[in-house]
Parts: structure tokens; sequence; C-alpha cells
């Protein structure tokens, strides 16, 4: 049996700019053992009321795990057992990405909502922002607040940093953090090339769908290419942000909508990504690309999720262990690479998930 944890992040919002937390529904974080068994509500050193939107495993301890809440970050060294908050400066802002340093354990990335960046040396004891990383709206945003949701590092130069904004494209620091530059001038430009992808929902700013990243990620193998899925489907760069390429997932698959895109930590050439329909949709997909994203094959086959396909999460311990989850409470894994699947449902009031991971 393969060892390890899954752990979800749930809310109580229903989604966009609704920060309501409707009765009957659940938030907070979930955890199973990989492979199967009954969810644990884990709430030791949680807020009483929790909303996660984000969970980070550590690259150096698989055991020490990272999630993102209302009034800011914690962690646990228990692989999700127990929590502590972090001393994190700030009550009044959501946390929507943590990362570690991949060659540093003790230096911690924040990102926020509002759009924030904030940076510990010290394994979370003390915090410095980065001023530059509060890019100004690309539109008139109304009730909804743009947020930082995803980090991604160089390999080979880890002062070089990409970050994904919801809704506000990909912004890059060169300098481990400390400033930041806009890189969504490409991304807006697709939208006024193509029609095909204007988005507006939000705004009435027809790049929007574009702008709409929810995660970004660099394979070992393209270490200066970072792939980003927004809304429109997924794009990688090949100048550190300057363009984008679109990858044509329409030509593969009916449903474009880009929610997660992950490396694989155990082979390089690997890429994990979900696709689905909306952001609250019908249906969704788990893809895999095996050549650093030139190509992609589907690997739920067996599977019809019912929901928006939220998250993509390989696992730190094994290879062949990969799980994935619905925005509905859908949870699948393979312990076999995605040759077989096995469905492991979250309790009910579960019906905004957010995020996984495998720890």
């Amino acid at each position: 049996m393969a060892k390890g944890h899954v752990v979800v992040g749930v809310v109580r919002w229903p989604g966009g700019a609704n920060m309501s937390s409707p009765p009957g529904t659940l938030g907070g974080v979930f955890r199973m053992p990989v492979g199967g068994g009954a969810w644990e509500h884990v709430t030791r050193g949680l807020p009483e009321e929790c909303h996660v939107p984000c969970v980070s495993v550590d690259p150096h301890d698989p055991d020490r795990v990272f999630v993102g809440t209302q009034e800011g970050p914690y962690v646990s060294t228990d692989a999700g057992a127990s929590w502590r908050r972090l001393d994190f400066p700030r009550r009044d802002l959501q946390v929507w990405a943590i990362a570690v340093h991949p060659n540093n354990p003790r230096k911690l990335y924040v990102g926020t909502s509002p759009l924030g960046v904030f940076i510990s040396e010290d394994d979370g004891a003390s915090w410095r922002e980065a001023p530059t990383a509060r890019l100004p709206d690309a539109a008139e945003m109304g009730a909804f607040v743009n947020r930082v949701m995803r980090f991604a590092f160089n390999p080979t130069n880890p002062e070089e940093i990409f970050a994904a904004m919801e809704v506000r494209g990909v912004m890059r620091s060169n300098d481990g953090g400390a400033t930041w530059a806009d890189c969504s001038a490409d991304l807006i430009g697709w939208a006024e090339r193509e029609a095909r992808l204007k988005s507006a929902i939000l705004t009435k700013h027809e790049a929007e769908g574009m702008l709409d990243a929810h995660a970004i990620a660099i394979s070992p193998a393209a270490p200066t290419s970072p792939f980003v899925a927004v809304r429109m489907g997924l794009f990688r760069s090949d100048d550190h942000g300057a363009h984008w390429q679109d990858l044509r997932m329409r030509d593969q698959s009916p449903i474009t909508y880009g929610r997660d895109i992950r490396p694989c930590p155990h082979d390089p050439a690997t890429l994990y990504a979900t696709l689905s329909k909306a952001a609250s949709g019908a249906t969704g997909s788990m893809w895999r690309s095996r050549d650093g994203g030139a190509a992609w094959q589907r690997i739920d086959p067996e599977l019809t999720p019912n929901g928006t396909m939220m998250g993509i999460a390989p696992s730190a311990r094994a290879a062949e262990v990969v799980y994935g989850a619905t925005r509905r409470g859908e949870v699948y894994g393979t312990l076999d690479g995605g040759r077989h699947w096995h469905a492991a449902p979250l309790p009910e009031g579960c019906k905004a998930v957010m995020t996984l991971a495998v720890c």
C-alpha cells in the first residue's frame, strides 16, 4: 500500500465575489490515507470557521504541509493531523498561495488576496512584503478581488519566480521575490488577436479570460519555460513571460477551462493538468504529458467527473500515485499511474473544493 495522505482544502464561499457561507456547507481541511479510508475533518489548531483555498507540500519534507486560510497561513509537521498558525502579520488578507524555496526550506512565500507577496527567511517567524507585487487591476473588477494563486520557481535559477494571479495574469521576479514585473501583455494580446479567446464575465474587459490565471508550473525538463492554466486553456512561454504560446488543448478536448497544472516530482518531462467546462461546470477531466507539454493524453477514461476538476496532485512519495478533486467534492485517485482509479467522495457538505495535495 502506498504511503502518505491526501489533503483537501475546502471553502464555504459559493464562488466569484460571493464570500457568504451557506448553511449546511463545510470548509477547512479534510485528510484521508492514500489508497482509501474515511475522510477526517481536521480542526486541531485551525480557526473555528475555516476556509482553505490552498494546500502546499514542502518539497524538502512531505510531512510538512501548509494551508492558506481567510486569516493567514498555517503549517503542519505531521502530514496534516494538526496545525499551527505562522506568525504572519496580517489577519485581514486571504492566503491563496504558499511555496517553499526549492533550495532553502526556511524561506517561505505567501500570496494573498488582495494581491500581495510576502516572504519569510526564518521559517515564518518574520515577514517582509514585496510592494511591486501589488499590481493595479487591468480592469474595473467590481466586487471581485484579485489574488495570487500559485508560485513556480525556475529549477536551475530559483531566483527567477513566476506567479499566477486570478484575474490578473502572470508576474515574474528575477531577484528571489523582492521585486515583480507584469508578464500579462501578450496574454491580453492573444484576446485582442483572436475572437475565440475573448471572455468577459466579471468585467467588460474582453481579455478577462486570458488574465484569469489559476496555476503556473515549470518542468525541470524546460526550466526556463513556465506553463500557465487560464480560463481559455493552457499556455507556455519560452522567453521568460514576454510571449506566450497556445498549447491548443481545444484540438484535443471539447472543454478547455484550465484550472490546474503541475510538474511530476519524479519525472522532469511529465506534467499533469485539469480541463473543465467552466468555473462551476458540470464536468471535468485530468490530463498528462510525458514530453514536457508537447503532447497530452487524458488519464481518467473510466470516470465521468460531475463538476469542475479543481486540482490534480501527484504524490511526492510515489510516482504512480495521483489524485484529483472536483469543486463539488468528488475525489479520484490512482495508485498505478492512471490504469485504474478509485472514487473517494468528500462529506456531503463540501460544496466548494479549491485544491488538494498528496503528502
